[in-house]
């Protein structure tokens, strides 16, 4: 099973350097939005839920380098606002609320969905949108609905979601590093 699963999981990984002009050109972007002084929202649900917390993490403390906190929010930690806006206007409009609430123009939207179409993920980036933000996807198999409504995606093509969650993994990791290295050396200057 061991052997078998590490090579799914390398058969998967094996896409990335056809996305890589597309991975860094969304670092930059990132790059530009927190270098501005604007914050990035991160959004997904179970296991992509833990990514958009990994990822603000990364943001809000360090990745590597000892550096000023940078403004990133996970839309999937506030339970009093989840389970309110869940409960009054639907599951589906959890983090498009927030976005509504929080986000605003020059602001990063990043959604990430294995499958590419997660309604709250879907109503989030459409709220993104309309507040001016830029959009990103990350996102699995076909990149579904959400491909096609964002300003950027990355779409890991493949039909597990345990393949597609280790290769955002990486991305975010990525980001994280290109973001951190960027904006350090510009400061250093």
């Amino acid at each position: 099973m061991f052997a078998n699963i590490l090579e799914r999981h390398l058969a998967c990984f094996k896409q990335l350097p056809a996305l890589e002009r597309e991975i860094d050109d969304i670092a930059g972007r990132l790059t530009e939005v927190i270098a501005d002084g604007h914050k990035v929202l991160i959004c997904g649900n179970g296991g992509s839920a833990a990514d958009a917390q990994h990822f603000a993490a990364e943001l809000i403390g360090r990745f590597e380098k000892e550096r000023a906190a940078w403004p990133a929010v996970a839309l999937t930690t506030d339970t009093s606002i989840l389970t309110a806006v869940g409960n009054d206007y639907g599951f589906d409009k959890v983090f498009a609320r927030q976005v509504q609430g929080l986000g605003r123009s020059g602001d990063a939207l990043i959604g990430i969905s294995t499958s590419g179409s997660s309604g709250n993920v879907v109503q989030a980036v459409q709220a993104a949108r309309e507040q001016g933000m830029y959009t990103v996807g990350l996102l699995g198999r076909d990149g579904g609905a959400i491909k096609p409504l964002v300003d950027s995606a990355i779409t890991i093509d493949d039909p597990s979601t345990a393949r597609i969650q280790e290769a955002h993994s990486f991305i975010l990791h990525y980001w994280a590093m290109v973001i951190e290295s960027r904006i350090c050396a510009t400061q250093a200057l």
